[in-house]
């Protein structure tokens, strides 16, 4: 058995999904061991992050040092990849950043900033579903029907007196989005729209997992430059959820779409990757196929992954009123 048939790393990230593997710290690596025997070492030099999957068993001192060296873990457990937890580095030590993010989200900046999160989110969905216009000109009607709705939306996000009139005509906008991106797919995939808890086809499942796995990237530059992601701006305030995160990863989600669609498009996935669970028609990666998924995640985050961490930059500037010396 070879390192790579449990482990990936790729562009910085460290990827463990094989059950029973235990890790152990060797100087300034990582150390896999299957049944006492010694299968490999990974370096923590040129991790960045981590995503562990599964029935793994860590000594306290790979926690440590992971947390030592900032790298950001994330816990995924189950068929389906749910999230079940994340190990946090070190915190970034400037509260006057944090509490001056509590202030404005008292004020009208909260507006000004959702506003804007969601123009630019459905920019994109514009601009993708004319991109699937001229990749499915027998689907143009559908498509064109989408932006014209959006268009008309988009016209109207500045003009919102209140949050809640702005989370009412982005549900709209989502459901125009949604029922023209479905009509793209071969009836074979299910798809249908958006269904989230759980997941009841390939298209839904793969884009649940992406922008779980985006949403916990969002929280980690959020950490890391000294906000807190648990208080947003658009989205209210939810006991144990980082609303902040949820707000950032708005515009990105036409990027996750476009990758979704792509990766089935150019069979870099295809159905038979999937399957399902026969008690809730819940769909998930089976097992063999999520190296296949980690792969092309990796590329695609690679050049995502500077957008989102200035995204993050951006608000921290705006709500430090242009200051660099808050968060640097």
């Amino acid at each position: 058995m070879t390192l790579l048939s449990f482990i990936l790393v790729k562009m910085g990230t460290l990827y463990i999904d094989r059950k029973d593997i235990e890790l152990r710290m060797d100087g300034r690596a990582i150390a896999f061991y299957l049944k006492e025997q010694k299968e490999g070492i990974v370096p923590l030099g040129p991790i960045k992050r981590a995503i562990i999957v599964g029935n793994v068993r860590l000594e306290a001192a790979v926690l440590h040092k992971l947390a030592f060296n900032n790298i950001s873990t994330i816990f995924l457990s189950g068929k389906r990849l749910r999230f079940a937890g994340v190990l946090h580095g070190r915190f970034h030590k400037n509260g006057i950043l944090r509490l001056k993010q509590y202030e404005k989200k008292l004020t009208s900046f909260a507006l000004t900033i959702s506003s804007e999160l969601i123009k630019k989110k459905l920019e994109k969905k514009i601009e993708f579903l004319k991109e699937l216009i001229e990749l499915r000109k027998d689907m143009s009607f559908e498509l064109l029907k989408a932006v014209q709705t959006i268009e008309t939306i988009i016209a109207q996000v500045e003009e919102q007196p209140n949050l809640e009139s702005l989370r009412g005509l982005e549900g709209s906008a989502a459901s125009a989005y949604f029922k023209a991106f479905s009509s793209v797919f071969s009836p074979s995939f299910e798809f249908r729209g958006r269904v989230r808890r759980p997941a009841s086809d390939p298209v839904n499942a793969l884009l649940s997992l992406t922008y779980t796995i985006l949403h916990f990237e969002m929280v980690r530059n959020i950490e890391c430059i000294g906000l807190d992601p648990f208080i947003g701006f658009y989205h209210s305030f939810e006991y144990g959820r980082e609303s902040l995160a949820c707000d950032l990863v708005e515009p990105f989600r036409p990027d996750v779409d476009r990758f979704v669609y792509k990766a089935f498009k150019e069979e870099q996935l295809r159905i038979t990757d999937f399957t399902k669970e026969s008690c809730n028609d819940a769909c998930y990666l089976k097992k063999n196929s999520r190296k296949k998924y980690f792969f092309l995640y990796e590329s695609w985050a690679k050049i995502q992954r500077p957008l989102w961490e200035e995204e993050v930059r951006n608000l921290a500037r705006r709500i430090g009123d242009g200051s660099n010396t808050l968060f640097d």
